[in-house]
């Protein structure tokens, strides 16, 4: 290694160099114990779990389906409804033992007012669950009223 002699000699720079080497050896034993332990976690165990007759019980969520369309009309499960009849029909799901899920599907054109507005009552009536639904890329959208 040259880190330099035993004489000094008045012309001779202090070395500014940096020394990789034990950089790159640690590097390399951690590459190897990744390369050997990685297998290991992919390790299942095979069981052969008791089959049943029964088939298991689902709890489906309550869902509201709200709709708007680009003109701001809102629509409660595909049938046309106004905003104070939507904050009435809030207020008594806020009401239940268990809180609905919100699926809330707007045309791209929607004003955001509208959108906010519906948000905002879902929210004064304790209904807290709101999700957007959207159309994949390439997929053909359905019409806000008939989704």
């Amino acid at each position: 290694m040259a880190f330099g002699g035993l004489d000094k000699k008045q012309t001779a720079a202090p070395m500014a160099d940096i020394n990789m080497t034990p950089l790159i050896d640690v590097m390399l034993v951690l590459l190897v114990i990744f390369i050997i332990t990685a297998p290991l976690f992919t390790h299942a165990i095979r069981l052969d779990l008791p089959k049943v007759a029964s088939a298991p019980a689902r709890q489906t969520p309550n869902t509201i389906s709200l709709s708007i369309d680009a003109a701001g009309k809102i629509y409660w499960d595909g049938q046309p409804i106004s905003l104070d009849a939507m904050r009435a029909k809030f207020v008594a799901a806020g009401k239940l033992a268990e809180a609905p899920e919100i699926h809330l599907r707007a045309a791209r054109a929607t004003r955001y007012e509208i959108i906010a507005q519906v948000m905002g009552a879902a929210q004064q009536a304790g209904l807290e669950r709101i999700g957007f639904v959207t159309e994949p890329p390439g997929a053909s959208a359905p019409d806000a009223a008939n989704p």
